[in-house]
This record gives C-alpha cells, structure tokens and sequence, in this order.
C-alpha cells in the first residue's frame, strides 16, 4: 500500500472504492510488527531508503491492465506483467499486490495483524533498535525491551537497511528482499506469514548479544491512546494517534469531548503513516464547526472532503508532527493548520498526497495506481512537498509543543 492510496479491500473492489489515504507498505509491514512508524530522523531516509520529496506520476490504468490481461492470454502472470509496467512508469507509490496481501491491509485497517509485537526505529549508525513492545504479545514474553538491537533475522544481517524491510522481515512477507538484493526490482508481494509461524531475531543489549526464536500470532492495535498531562502550567489532555483505522476518528471525538473543561489538547500524529481518510475527516469533525477538510482529484475531476459541523473549537490545540507524518495524517495536519484551528509543532511532514485507487486483475491480484493528488483547504500541494510546521523544531518537540499550548490559553 504505497503512499496515500485509493484503498479497498479486494471484496469491495466491484462496488467502487473507498477513499483511503495510507502508506500501504508501511501500513501492512508496519501492523505486523506492532508498528505504524516510519524512520523518524529529519533529513533521514524513507520508505526503503528513498527520498519523499518526488512527486508522484499518475500510471495508465489501461495499459496496465491490458499487459495483465495479454499475458493471463498466454498462460503466464498477469500480475507480473503487470507489475513491469508500473515499475518502467517511475511511479514509486503504485503497485501489484496479491489477493492474500490485499486482504491483510483489510485486517490492517481493522487494527489487526499477525506479528511478534514490536515497533522499530532507525538506531545509530544504521542499525534498527526496537521503538517499543506490546503488552501481552510475543515479544514482551521474550523480555525485548525498547532500545534493544535487532542485528539479524532468520540469520539475515539488515544493519543499513531500511526499517520497513526489517519490519517486513518480521512479518515474514516471502517477497522482501535481501541484504544486497535488487530492492528496486519490481514484483508482486507476496502474502505475510501465518500465525504460529517462526522468526528467529539476533539481538543486542549492551554488551550481551543472543538470539531468540518467537513465534507470530493474531494480534490487535490501538490506533488512539489518551492521557493528561499535569505536571504543566497548564493542564491539557494528549490525543496519540498512530493510524486512521476503523473507529479511530471516532475514538478522537470521544477523547475531545471527555476532556475537561479549561485543558488544552495536544494531538500528536508523529509516526502517523495514514489510513482510512474517511477516519482522518472525523477526527477533523471533532475540532472543527463543519467547513473544507481538503479537495482531491480522481482523473481530473474535482471532489471535496468536509467535516461536520458541532466540533469543539474552542480548546487551545497543538498539533505534533514530523517526517513518518504520512498521507491521511497529513491532510488531518494540513486542514487544522490552514482553517487557523491548531498550532503545528515539529518536523515537516514526509510529502505523501497523492491518491491511489485498486483495480482487479485476472489472476485476483490488485494493482493499486496513482489517479491524482489532494490540496489542503488553501489550496496546497502536499505531494512531494509535505507540510512545514508553523514552530519547526529540532530535539524535544513536545516539550515546546507544550510550552506552545499553555501560551495559547485553553479556551472552554
């Protein structure tokens, strides 16, 4: 699921497509392994190892599926034919994806997925260290904690390389690929792992290196989480938000209206690597009275995406960012910031706007292709450009996303 996608699980694909906005390898990978993040250094690299500042090209629809088709013809792969001619188009967001995978981004968007519990970050030096372990999974019965190395998995070496191939390796997608293979080559993905399924990480603590052998299960995320901070000038309620999955948005407006009256709220969508648009316009809904949420195009035809009007928009709001900001999350970022309804605090965001949309292919793989971009309410191009921060900031972010907060008052 490569960037801001048309997504749609493979079942819904005859009835017309759901908006989606989601950096699909990410989301999928990332789910897998318990984490929705991307590498989270300014400057640093993304998506295996690529820059975010490339402008997505839209990929003839026909031509794809007519190579699909030609070769389904002939006896031979559809989708690998397929997936030829959207590599020779140079648009890095669209892909081929097997009907098994396409249905796990379903379960993904569900907040569910089979892995071993951990979130990953880019270490020093290139290595991967472990970000974070979720309760009651695999990996917390093995006792990972984060900062923890992972040198190797299934014996493979993946220092330099990038976190979402590590994560895929985790997940134990057969179509990652190998230290030193051609990561550039472009195929079908193939489906995760099963549940119960082996994977067998080096590890490093300090000076103790070991390995270990977990074994994958079926297991849920919480896209949103909530928390007060108190130990401030002034009080303020922390809205987390690490994917627009199902329910997610709704979850935001139940967190905003619980919050006392009198506390600011600062959302924080840093990591954030999209989901469900239709989510990221509820969560808008939940700070905005009604009004522009964003404009997209498909083909050339312009449509608009509105929140609904009775949001709270009187609590002060900053807004957290930074570059693994993706996709629905940008769009969540760049309306509050274009509607003069929140203060956004951080890095620029990655520079994901470009919208993907499924179509079915003989053999039942999906190809996903870039069909157009969307613009923030003033009319901003986010693709290839990401979103700038009205206060960037470089080390402790919500420290000053804080000091921001108490400094605009708290509203009623």
């Amino acid at each position: 699921m490569p960037g801001p996608t048309m997504f749609v699980p493979p079942r819904r694909v005859r009835r017309g497509a759901a908006l989606t906005l989601v950096f699909a390898s990410v989301l999928a990978a990332g789910a897998t392994a318990g984490s929705w993040g991307m590498d989270r250094q300014d400057g640093g690299e993304h998506a295996g190892g690529r820059s975010s500042r490339t402008v997505a090209r839209a990929v003839d629809r026909r031509a794809v599926e007519a190579a699909a088709a030609q070769a389904a013809r002939k006896g031979k792969s559809g989708s690998e034919a397929a997936a030829e001619v959207v590599s020779r188009s140079g648009d890095r967001w669209s892909a081929v994806y097997s009907a098994r995978e396409y249905e796990g981004f379903q379960r993904a968007l569900d907040g569910a997925y089979v892995g071993v519990g951990l979130s990953a970050r880019r270490g020093p030096g290139g290595g991967t260290e472990i970000d974070g372990v979720q309760p009651g999974s695999p990996a917390e019965r093995a006792g990972l904690r984060p900062g923890d190395r992972v040198r190797t998995v299934d014996g493979a070496d993946i220092t330099g390389r990038p976190v979402t191939e590590t994560v895929a390796r985790l997940r134990g997608d057969a179509g990652s690929q190998a230290p030193g293979g051609d990561a550039g080559k472009s195929s079908v993905r193939a489906a995760a792992a099963a549940p119960g399924t082996p994977v067998r990480l080096g590890l490093q603590r300090g000076d103790r290196s070991w390995e270990r052998t977990l074994h994958r299960q079926r297991l849920t995320t919480e896209s949103v989480t909530v928390d007060r901070l108190r130990d401030d000038e002034a009080p303020a309620t922390r809205i987390k938000v690490v994917s627009f999955t199902k329910g997610t948005g709704e979850r935001v407006r139940q967190a905003v209206r619980a919050a006392e009256r009198g506390e600011g709220i600062l959302l924080d969508l840093r990591g954030n690597s999209g989901g469900l648009v239709t989510e990221a316009v509820d969560a808008a809904s939940a700070f905005l009275d009604g009004g522009l949420v964003a404009t997209y195009d498909v083909h050339g035809e312009q449509r608009v995406l509105q929140a609904e009007p009775g949001g709270h928009t009187r609590p002060a709001l900053v807004v957290l960012v930074d570059s693994g900001t993706m996709s629905a999350a940008e769009l969540l970022a760049g309306a509050l910031q274009d509607r003069g309804r929140a203060v956004l605090v951080g890095g620029s965001t990655f520079g994901k706007g470009s919208v993907q949309m499924p179509s079915r292919l003989p053999d039942g793989s999906v190809a996903e292709l870039t069909v157009g971009h969307y613009r923030t309410p003033a009319g901003r191009a986010v693709d290839g450009r990401g979103i700038t921060p009205d206060l960037v900031v470089r080390g402790d972010a919500e420290r000053r996303a804080r000091t921001v907060l108490s400094g605009l008052g708290v509203g009623s």
